[in-house]
C-alpha cells in the first residue's frame, strides 16, 4: 500500500486582516507541507457574514501573497459550499448521528448541559420553531498521537458535549464545515494552533461518522500578547505590515523556535522560506512558549 501524498492547509476565518499569530500558523503549515513534498492549500472559512468585514478576505490573500505563501490549488471559499454541508447534515440525521435541538443556551445551562426537551431521543421540533442541528456524540475516552505534542487524551460525553453543526440563525458551524472540507480536499495532515486542541476528539467522531479516517494532527503553541492573551481580533492584534514581509517571516521563524541566522532578516521572502524549508525542525516549536 502506497503512502498518500501529504496534503495540508491553512484555513483562516475572514474576521479581519492577518496578524502575526496567523502568520506563524500559516508558515508552520506551509513548511511542514513543503518538507513532506506535499500540497499546501488555502481555504477561507467565511461561514459567518455577520462577523466578516467585506474587505477581510482580500486583505488575507494579499498578505499571504506578499509573504510568498502561495497555495498549490485554487482558493476554496466555504461560503460556496452550503450544498455540501447540507448534504452531510442530511446524511448524519438519517444515520442517527445528528438531531434537531430547539433548546436555548440558557435552558442548557440551567440543566447542566442536559436537554430539557430530550432532543436526542425525540429529534422533533414544532413546525416553524427555530432550532439548531447538533452532532450526537458517543461517550468516548479518546487517545491519539499529536505530531508535536505527543500522546493526547480527551474525554467526550454524549449530550453534554454535542457540538452544533447548523446554528439556529441558519449558518453552518465550524465543526461541520472543517471536517466536510478536509474530507473533500483529501487533507491528510492538519497543522493548527493549540487553542483548537480541545475540539479534536469531537471532530474525530464526525470524521468517522462520515466514514473517513481522521487526519494527522499537529498543534503549535499560540502566540500571546504582552498580557498573556492569544493574538486575535478580540485582543486587538495589529494587522501584518505587508511592506515588511521579510522581517515578519524572520520573526515567525523565531517564534517557531527555528533560530534563523541574523543575516537572514535582510533576505527576500523567497530566500527566507527556502531557508525555512531546508532547516525546518518542527519539534523546536514545542519548546517555544508562544
Amino acid at each position: 500500500m502506497t503512502t498518500p501524498v501529504y496534503r495540508g492547509r491553512f484555513a483562516p476565518s475572514p474576521t479581519g486582516p492577518l496578524h502575526f499569530g496567523s502568520l506563524v500558523t500559516a508558515l508552520a503549515s506551509y513548511l511542514e507541507a513543503r518538507v513532506k513534498k506535499g500540497c499546501w492549500l488555502v481555504r477561507i472559512e467565511d461561514l459567518d457574514p455577520l462577523r466578516e468585514p467585506p474587505e477581510a478576505t482580500g486583505q488575507i490573500l494579499t498578505s499571504l501573497n506578499a509573504h510568498g505563501l502561495i497555495p498549490d490549488e485554487p482558493i476554496r471559499y466555504q461560503s460556496r459550499r452550503h450544498d455540501a454541508y447540507q448534504a452531510s447534515i442530511d446524511r448524519l440525521l438519517k444515520s442517527g448521528r445528528a438531531y434537531r435541538c430547539a433548546c436555548s443556551r440558557k435552558q442548557l445551562k440551567a440543566n447542566d448541559g442536559r436537554h430539557p426537551a430530550q432532543c436526542r431521543e425525540m429529534s422533533a421540533v414544532e413546525e416553524g420553531e427555530a432550532h439548531a442541528i447538533r452532532f450526537a456524540l458517543e461517550n468516548e475516552f479518546s487517545r491519539w498521537e499529536d505530531h508535536l505534542l505527543g500522546p493526547q487524551e480527551q474525554t467526550v460525553t454524549a449530550e453534554l458535549d454535542d457540538p452544533v453543526l447548523l446554528r439556529k440563525e441558519g449558518f453552518f458551524a465550524y465543526q461541520l464545515a472543517v471536517v466536510v472540507d478536509d474530507i473533500d480536499q483529501g487533507i491528510t495532515d492538519v497543522v493548527r494552533g493549540s487553542d483548537l486542541l480541545d475540539m479534536t476528539a469531537q471532530q474525530q467522531q464526525i470524521y468517522r461518522a462520515l466514514n473517513t479516517s481522521p487526519p494527522n494532527w499537529l498543534h503549535i503553541p499560540v502566540i500571546l500578547n504582552e498580557q498573556g492573551q492569544k493574538l486575535s481580533k478580540q485582543t486587538h492584534a495589529p494587522a501584518l505590515d505587508d511592506d515588511r514581509a521579510a522581517r515578519n517571516l524572520f520573526e515567525a521563524l523565531q517564534a517557531l523556535g527555528q533560530m534563523p541566522p541574523p543575516q537572514l532578516a535582510h533576505a527576500s521572502p523567497a530566500d527566507i522560506l527556502e531557508w525555512g524549508i531546508v532547516h525546518w525542525h518542527r519539534q523546536a516549536a514545542h519548546l517555544t512558549s508562544g
